[in-house]
């Protein structure tokens, strides 16, 4: 529960720096510099937004309660850099006490993009699955429940040596941190089909997680642009309920624990990964009304990728989202 009373200003937090010598990058973009007054109330889907850790891991969790959010994602380490950053024990607990407070769950944590464990490379391969490794220890002390992963490019080898070799890999990576005894679960997200991707497909998705399911506690995200532009019909209803199906059929629905909400600039088939602001691009709004009210995806969580061009695009991004849900969650209508 919020530690202010309805109508009173919120304290805006400074944040920290995370390490010595380290300033945070902020800009009228961050929620923090802009939020006043009482945040927007979470409603009966689990809906956040990929969110900044600008000044130290843990205030991510407080820019997700400002905008409205009950769950989020967030990079452990910086995206395009090999060498991590150090996360300090207290901030693992104060990112805990934090969504504890605000009632926020689950968190996701999204993979580096520079890992590929498909990589042909030796020393590439080895730089991926050392950063792999370093993504599943913070994920572990993070509490975290999700870690998304890219399969990777399986280029200068077949697509089943390259999915056998993500597989080997990921077991590579985990040897000894014991995830079974942890939160943490590995999803493998879909892709945008280009040349050489693994995920492109739902098959390509399921068959990853027959590999792995001796490996490592394993789901799937599915990114609503990704299927999109790697050629699946979700626009129109029939062809909604046509991809709902083969994903169920493939994947399964179950399986999938978190939905990467993102509209897309380009068209369906293109193999083009460009997000754009929801009910404003290429998929428009109806996709996204009938996965928030669908009863088999209930149980996941809803996390939004889109631009944030301006002050309050990400607050807008999770409202409109939000404003989609037209069921009721369980809690209330017992």
């Amino acid at each position: 529960m919020p530690d202010h009373a309805p109508g009173q200003k919120q304290k805006l937090i400074k944040p920290k720096l995370s390490m010595p010598g380290r300033k945070p990058r902020l800009s009228m973009k961050d929620v923090l510099l802009w939020s006043k007054g009482e945040p927007p109330k979470p409603g009966p889907r689990r809906i956040g937004i990929h969110t900044s850790t600008a000044g130290g891991v843990q205030i991510a969790a407080e820019r997700a309660y400002r905008l409205g959010a009950n769950t989020l994602q967030i990079f452990s380490s910086s995206p395009r850099q090999w060498k991590p950053y150090l996360l300090a024990k207290t901030q693992c607990n104060e990112m805990r006490r934090l969504r504890d407070k605000y009632e926020i769950s689950p968190l996701a944590i999204h993979s580096s993009y520079l890992v590929n464990l498909a990589s042909a490379t030796p020393e590439f391969h080895r730089k991926s699955v050392e950063a792999f490794r370093g993504e599943l220890q913070r994920g572990i002390s993070l509490c975290a429940e999700y870690l998304v992963l890219h399969p990777g490019s399986f280029r200068g080898r077949s697509r089943e040596e390259g999915l056998e070799l993500v597989a080997r890999s990921i077991a590579e990576a985990a040897r000894g941190l014991e995830l079974e005894k942890s939160s943490l679960k590995v999803l493998i997200e879909n892709t945008a089909g280009a040349e050489f991707s693994l995920g492109g497909s739902f098959d390509q998705v399921a068959q990853l997680l027959e590999y792995l399911r001796p490996v490592c506690p394993v789901g799937a995200c599915i990114d609503t642009c990704h299927t999109h532009v790697s050629g699946y019909d979700i626009v129109s209803e029939a062809g909604w309920h046509k991809t709902m199906q083969q994903l169920d059929d493939t994947v399964g629905l179950k399986n999938v624990c978190v939905w990467h909400c993102n509209d897309a600039k380009d068209p369906c088939g293109s193999k083009r990964d460009r997000h754009e602001h929801i009910g404003k691009g290429t998929i428009g709004l109806e996709p996204f009304r009938r996965l928030l009210n669908d009863p088999r995806t209930e149980h996941a969580a809803f996390i939004a990728e889109t631009p944030i061009n301006e002050p309050q695009d990400d607050l807008k991004n999770v409202a409109m989202l939000k404003s989609l849900v037209e069921v009721q969650s369980k809690k209330r209508r017992a």
